[in-house]
This record gives structure tokens, sequence and C-alpha cells, in this order.
């Protein structure tokens, strides 16, 4: 059978035609697909690697802080409960929250860090207790909220009601060498303790 000189232009395009169709579907879409992937996972292996840049910036400047935390740190008890006790008055001060309550709790620990937590009651305008609060989380000293209730007082929202649980830490005093000697089984202190 022969073909015409149309129909084999009509045969010729339609192998054509098919033939673009599978490579594009074989071979095109795979590739650009799997270019695709790649691009995405370079993306997501650059914005990791620069997490991790940042993350080690941030942790010199944090070894730096928390040397300077420990070397002005609260060694005591009784100091950390002054030197909390004057930041919060202060600050409450400063802020011109009035201040109708605090409290510190004492925790009992093991060797290493301790904590006190201090609860706090006050009453302020809005402005003074963010401000109050600003200066709590932004202190040199170390302390964070563990616990915060806000409330109104009027209903215009002029007059807040500020509940808070402070916490410090502080560095518990050292165990005298009749004291390690007499308990030699027990477990060694933090590991943050360990770190220093």
């Amino acid at each position: 059978m022969v073909l015409s000189k149309r129909e084999r232009i009509i045969v010729l395009v339609t192998v054509i035609v098919v033939g673009a169709l599978i490579t594009d579907r074989f071979v095109l879409t795979p590739i650009l697909s799997g270019l695709k992937q790649t691009e995405d996972k370079k993306q997501r292996l650059l914005a990791e690697v620069n997490e991790a840049r940042s993350l080690f910036e941030r942790r010199k400047l944090m070894e730096r802080k928390w040397k300077t935390m420990l070397s002005d740190g609260l060694r005591s008890e009784t100091e950390a409960e002054s030197r909390v006790a004057r930041a919060l008055q202060e600050w409450s001060e400063d802020a011109k929250l009035m201040l109708t309550s605090v409290k510190p709790e004492r925790t009992a620990g093991d060797e290493g860090m301790q904590e006190i937590t201090f609860v706090i009651a006050g009453r302020g305008s809005l402005d003074a207790v963010a401000w109050f609060l600003y200066q709590v989380e932004t202190a040199e000293l170390p302390v964070k909220v563990k616990n915060m209730q806000l409330g109104s007082t009027s209903e215009s929202g002029d007059n807040m009601s500020l509940q808070l649980r402070l916490s410090a830490i502080y560095l518990a005093a050292e165990a005298t060498p009749s004291e390690t000697t007499s308990q030699p089984n027990q477990p060694e202190g933090n590991d943050e303790e360990q770190l220093l």
C-alpha cells in the first residue's frame, strides 16, 4: 500500500506529535520535577545553614551573658531575695505601678542552681503594667515570669490588676568537705554546674 504525499505528511506529523507527548511525559516532566525538588531542597538546606550560623553567633553572645550573670549573679538565697525585691521596687516605681504584695516562696532543691519564686500583686494603668513587665523581661538579673494574670478593675480598662509569679535562680552555697565525704553515693549536681 502506497501512501500519498498528503497521507505521509499526516503520518509524519502524527508521529512527531505523539513522540513529543511521550518525550514530554517520560523525559521532560520528570527532569523538570527533579530540578524543582532539587531547588526546593537547596533552599531548605540554605535556610538550615543560616539558622545554624545564627545559632552559633547567639551561642557566643549567650555564653558571654551567662558568664556575666554568673559573675554578677545571685550567690545566696538572702542575696537573691534582697536583690530581686529591691529590683521589683525600682521597676514598680519607674513604671508607676503600685505593688500591693510581694511574697517570696522558697523551694527545697539539690546542689547547684536553686530557685526562689516571688508572688507579686499590683495595680496600675495598662501602660504601667506593660512597662513593668518589659523591665522584668529585659532585666540583667536571672529572673523569668512563670505565670501571669491580668485583669481590669474598671469597665474602661484604665485601672489594671496584675498577679505575677516570678522565678529567680541563684547559686547554692558550696557543700563543705565533711558533707561531701560523708555522703559519697550522692549524684553530682546539675548539668549546668558541670558545664562551668
